[in-house]
């Protein structure tokens, strides 16, 4: 179901099991984008207290 070495994989099991009727490209796709969106926040934030540091 998962490709070998995906980070994600854990999690995205995690949430198949937890919901009947997931597709498990909806699932996956889910969990992608979930991560994504947090790595994206972090790296804001990250960069935001560099600015601040700098100043």
């Amino acid at each position: 179901m998962n490709e070998p070495g995906d980070p994600l994989a854990t999690w995205t099991d995690r949430l198949l099991r937890l919901g009947t009727g997931i597709p498990p490209e909806d699932g996956r796709k889910f969990v992608h984008d979930l991560y994504a969106q947090a790595q994206s926040d972090l790296d804001s934030e990250r960069a935001e207290a560099d600015f601040e540091r700098e100043e």
